[in-house]
């Protein structure tokens, strides 16, 4: 294969159409998240993300899950898990179990807001899917992505 290949060509082309769509949907939700919650979309995923915990059996997630769970290194999401914090947002705490480990949990706050955020974020997700399957390159991949949960 060369550089010029049609096959890359067409490849590299679907790829940068993959971030075209991700791009216009992240940045909608994030002005959608910020005017009406003040919280960006890394801020939203990761109170989503640590809500889901549970008390049972590896319900609660060690920092590099929730790393790789918001698709950021460890150092941001603590700096993230810090910030969310001094809002009031997140509360950490040590591993009953394990003196080493320290968990975080979505406050009162956090759950409430998270609540509140949760339809602006559908909502703004729906929106950007919508306009972004309005254009022919994007379609597909509109397509794709409703398909994952799509009942069988």
């Amino acid at each position: 294969m060369t550089a010029t290949d049609p096959a890359l060509t067409a490849l590299a082309q679907s790829w940068c159409a993959l971030s075209l769509l991700h791009g216009r949907i992240e940045a909608h939700i994030e002005r959608a998240l910020q005017a009406r919650h003040e919280l960006s979309v890394r801020e939203y995923s990761l109170l989503d993300v640590l809500s889901r915990q549970h008390d049972g059996e590896g319900g609660h997630l060690q920092m590099k899950q929730v790393a790789d769970a918001v698709v950021l290194s460890q150092s941001a999401t603590t700096r993230l898990v810090t910030r969310l914090e001094d809002r009031g947002l997140l509360e950490r705490y040590l591993c009953p179990t394990d003196r080493r480990g320290i968990y975080t949990n979505v406050t009162e706050a956090g759950l409430a807001l998270l609540e509140q955020a949760r339809p602006t974020n559908d909502a703004a997700l729906r929106e950007a899917l919508d306009a972004a399957a309005l254009k022919p390159e994007l379609a597909p991949l509109v397509k794709a992505v409703e398909s994952l949960h799509a009942p069988a």
